[in-house]
């Protein structure tokens, strides 16, 4: 009878626990999250992989959404897949501790009618190094909510990130905004990731310089950034590493003692302090839904001086501030305008950082730079002002192809299956060279030729899974040919087959059948697959990218 006893009680605890599990949350397991898959990261939503062809909107373009709704069917003819888009502080909460969720409820719902997804950039203490986006209650009063200094000692329109008020504040919000989230999304997986903040950081000074942050500036750095500088030190990025090396690396001291006496001193400092801010944030965040959640970059210019650009904010010379202090940020993403696409990427992929570019230039170039990215593992491409390209731009065809081989593409992410070709500068970078895949060596040589103006050659390359000698070719302005690396059996190498055609549902669908003068065969003694295809046959439109499968053979 006892144990008959005991096991009602258990069944009706299990059952009190289930009902409790049931009602607490409506988060599915395969909340989207990034997982490391070889040398690389991906983006993982409702299960599968994922990457985002996408595009930031303007800024004010989601704060009213009868406005934004005119723009999803632009969004949807340039395929678009991903859209970025803000949701701030001053609309989200107008009134302290009163939260409107009129935009976020209604951003999901639009998305959702259009099948796209949505990251949403929370714009909450800072925008572009200012804090415009703040609440008027918080604008207003300025003793609550102190703001930075500049040199001349008067306030700036910036929130210090020394204020543990407003820091509370905006972590107070953005909890309140991942809690809708997770209340109106948590199983439909429409928002797939969060920006916390909007490039970060002070100018022209190099950081707040009011009484509070001078104190602090010459107080000890705190031994937690010390540790992690020591345990990681030969991994650091080379200019902290020489800032921190100056004085012999220290381990104690004021941040002038340990970092030098110079600017530079500033900017680790002011990293730190913004850093540990949005770390706040973003935690409060995530304790109500943690989805992946990125921090995106104002960019140093090349050729400009120092404090032309936010000091403060992740650039690549400080990542390694950010990590030390903001653990729960999944990645620091550059928003790049600037040349050095290239350099830039391979900086922010730095000690296993995914790459996420939130924000970039939106010329014709857009369609080389995205092969590139997202041919070296990029999470997400996206031109900013998404909606003033012309249906007919570049990107368009682009993000058809790459959608059409994404199963192909996850696939060899994070292998050496797969690489990208993109000329950045013709007047820089030569016309042509070789590189490595796999068991192959391919030269590569870029044409302009049949370009629309503007546009950029460019392309991704990938090894096929089930057969080395094989490869398909994403892109355009470019030639290819290929030479074994194998030194044994026969070393005469050529063009199999060639065929280009499209993908549906991750087959290859043959639309043409190339050879003769489509593979070059009568310019050299290296066939070679092309894209124009063919210059002089006006039918295959020589201005459009293409998808190419080539299989290779040897013989003696």
């Amino acid at each position: 009878m006892q144990n008959h006893i005991v096991s009602k009680k258990h069944i009706a605890f299990l059952f009190a626990i289930f009902l409790t599990f049931i009602c607490i949350s409506p988060i599915s397991a395969d909340i989207p999250q990034l997982v490391k898959k070889g040398n690389g990261t991906q983006l993982i939503v409702d299960g599968k992989p994922f990457i985002m062809l996408a595009g930031e909107t303007h800024n004010s373009s989601s704060s009213v959404l009868s406005y934004m709704n005119q723009l999803w069917p632009r969004l949807k003819a340039l395929n678009v897949n991903t859209v970025l888009t803000p949701v701030t502080w001053e609309q989200f909460e107008p009134e302290e501790g009163k939260f409107d969720y009129t935009l976020i409820d209604g951003l999901i719902e639009q998305a959702r009618e259009n099948e796209m997804k949505l990251v949403i950039l929370w714009f909450g203490s800072w925008k572009n190094g200012l804090s415009t986006y703040i609440p008027s209650w918080v604008k207003l009063n300025t003793e609550r909510f102190p703001r930075s200094h500049g040199a001349n000692g008067k306030t700036k329109d910036i929130l210090t990130p020394l204020s543990s008020e407003s820091r509370d504040a905006d972590a107070r919000a953005f909890a309140a905004l991942m809690k809708r989230i997770k209340e109106i999304d948590g199983t439909q997986h429409t928002v797939i990731m969060m920006q916390v903040e909007n490039e970060v950081g002070i100018q022209p000074e190099p950081r707040d310089m009011s009484p509070e942050a001078t104190a602090a500036f010459n107080s000890e750095v705190p031994q937690e950034l010390i540790k992690y500088l020591t345990k990681n030190r030969k991994q650091l990025h080379p200019e902290i590493l020489r800032r921190w090396g100056k004085n012999g690396y220290k381990t104690t001291g004021t941040w002038p003692e340990v970092f030098g006496g110079s600017w530079e001193a500033d900017e680790i400092f002011s990293a730190w302090t913004y850093a540990k801010y949005v770390q706040a944030v973003t935690a409060a965040g995530k304790k109500e839904y943690p989805l992946p959640m990125y921090v995106n970059a104002w960019l140093p210019d090349p050729n400009g001086q120092p404090h032309t650009w936010p000091s403060g904010g992740p650039v690549p010379n400080v990542l390694d501030i950010w990590r030390a202090a903001a653990p729960d940020i999944d990645c620091l993403a550059p928003d790049i305008y600037q040349p050095g696409f290239k350099w830039l990427c391979d900086e922010y992929t730095r000690n296993g950082n995914a790459l996420m570019i939130p924000e970039a230039h939106r010329g014709e170039d857009a369609a080389a730079r995205a092969y590139w990215a997202i041919g070296h593992g990029a999470l997400c491409f996206a031109p900013f002002g998404i909606e003033s390209l012309s249906e007919d731009h570049s990107i368009k065809d682009a993000y058809s192809l790459l959608e059409q081989a994404m199963p192909l593409i996850t696939d060899a992410q994070g292998t050496d299956r797969m690489t990208a070709l993109y000329w950045q500068d013709s007047k820089q970078e030569p016309k042509s060279d070789t590189i490595s895949l796999g068991n192959w060596n391919i030269f590569y040589r870029y044409t302009e030729k049949g370009l629309p103006e503007g546009t950029r050659p460019g392309g991704i390359i990938i090894q096929s899974p089930d057969n080395t000698d094989e490869f398909y070719v994403i892109g355009q302005g470019i030639e290819l040919g290929f030479r074994t690396k194998d030194k044994t059996g026969p070393q005469n190498c050529d063009i199999l087959v060639s065929e280009m055609g499209h993908f549906e549902d991750g087959v290859f669908v043959t639309d043409l059948r190339l050879n003769g003068d489509e593979i070059a065969s009568h310019s050299t003694n290296l066939y070679r697959t092309k894209i124009p295809i063919n210059m002089n046959n006006a039918y295959l439109d020589p201005s459009k990218p293409r998808i190419l499968r080539v299989s290779l053979y040897r013989y003696e």
